[in-house]
């Protein structure tokens, strides 16, 4: 395993990070964190040098407002020697943020859910215009500074969801942040705080954490034949998932990638991929492979989920996350097969309660998504495109 310098802080980071909101889970729910194959895996890839483990406070839960399950299971799963091995991140869920008291009530309810006395990289989470202003107005950054006084966190961070690179600069300058979290794949380079905000931040002496380097795994499994054939034609020969992580750790500002690994084949690829994760090593022709594939990507995704799940649970049911995977399979792949065949999975795999077609179109979704996809809008055009008979 290769390492990277966190600047401020000088600890030094895998260049393979653990996301801990896509363990493996029973009975297809997200709460239900199969403990047993979780454990295998984040033990195995401690053992295999990963030592940042990236969690929150919803995470494994049934919604953004709810305390979810991931804490509380590395906090079981990291007892004995495990804990020391690693650099434990967690955020504050900035949406239910109301009051100064509130940061230290959440904070301690972490630590207790972790069962740990100290939190290495603690962020705020998903910031956004609205969250920064409230956050900002209440004095979050004095309860950082309290927070580190007293031993409860040893660095502060923040990730971003919002599309404006003048909101990330703002927040950049308004503290002496460690890190910044964000999202940034090959399809992603100028998609919120993008290129322009990585360097920014990394000139400011920040360390970069990369989430979503695989678009929710459709970078990796869903790619259509021409991106695939591209790839192929390059020597050595790899997997997409590997294509993309490549291209992430190429970047000298980037500190460490997040991936929610949930098989233990997905985490024994990522671990070899990360033994030499070298930047600015990647050669002319593969990154002109990337660029092609990229065009490629742009002319087929519908819509730019990567079913993170903010947007749930839907008021009413409807499984948002999977219908926008099936609407972006369905455009992805040209054969008429392959499209018959997502047509006949939207049908049968989703309740009638599930399916696009049940949104009363409330709007609840679309304020708590890190996207800002216009929901409404897309669910209708799943719902049309969907349909078994045509």
């Amino acid at each position: 395993m290769l390492y990277r310098k966190m600047p401020k802080s000088g600890d030094k980071i895998s260049a393979l990070g653990f996301g801990c909101m896509r363990f493996p889970v029973l009975d297809q729910d997200p709460s239900k964190i199969d403990e047993s194959k979780a454990t295998e895996m984040l033990h195995y890839a401690i053992e295999q040098g990963v030592n940042y483990l990236d969690t929150a406070f919803p995470y494994h839960g049934t919604g953004m407002g709810e305390p979810g399950n991931s804490e509380p299971f590395l906090g079981k799963a990291l007892k004995g020697s495990y804990r020391k091995k690693i650099k434990l991140a967690s955020k504050l869920p900035s949406w239910s943020i109301q009051s100064r008291k509130d940061m230290d009530k959440y904070l301690n309810l972490q630590l207790k859910r972790l069962d740990t006395d100290c939190i290495d990289y603690y962020l705020l989470h998903t910031l956004s215009v609205d969250f920064w202003a409230n956050l900002k107005k209440l004095g979050v950054t004095d309860f950082l500074d309290q927070a580190i006084k007293d031993g409860k966190i040893k660095h502060a961070g923040f990730s971003f969801h919002d599309n404006s690179k003048t909101l990330f600069k703002e927040i950049v300058d308004a503290y002496d942040w460690t890190l910044c979290q964000i999202q940034y794949n090959y399809l992603d380079e100028h998609y919120q705080a993008g290129k322009e905000g990585m360097q920014y931040a990394a000139n400011k002496g920040m360390g970069v954490v990369v989430m979503e380097p695989l678009r929710g795994g459709s970078l990796a499994t869903k790619l259509p034949d021409a991106a695939v054939q591209a790839f192929q034609e390059v020597k050595p020969e790899r997997t997409p998932a590997e294509w993309s992580l490549r291209w992430l750790w190429n970047h000298p500002e980037v500190t460490v990638i997040l991936s929610g690994m949930n098989t233990m084949a997905h985490l024994q690829q990522n671990i070899k991929s990360a033994n030499d994760a070298k930047a600015n090593e990647m050669p002319g022709k593969e990154l002109e492979t990337i660029e092609n594939v990229k065009s490629i990507l742009h002319e087929k995704v519908r819509v730019g989920c990567t079913s993170c799940g903010y947007c749930m649970p839907c008021p009413v049911g409807v499984h948002i996350p999977q219908n926008f995977s099936y609407l972006n399979d369905f455009y992805r792949f040209d054969d008429k097969q392959t499209k018959s065949h997502t047509r006949i999975m939207y049908s049968r795999l989703l309740s009638d309660k599930e399916k696009a077609s049940a949104c009363v179109e409330c709007g609840k979704c679309e304020e708590h998504c890190p996207q800002h996809i216009p929901i409404r809008e897309k669910l209708k055009e799943a719902s049309e495109t969907l349909l078994l008979t045509k």
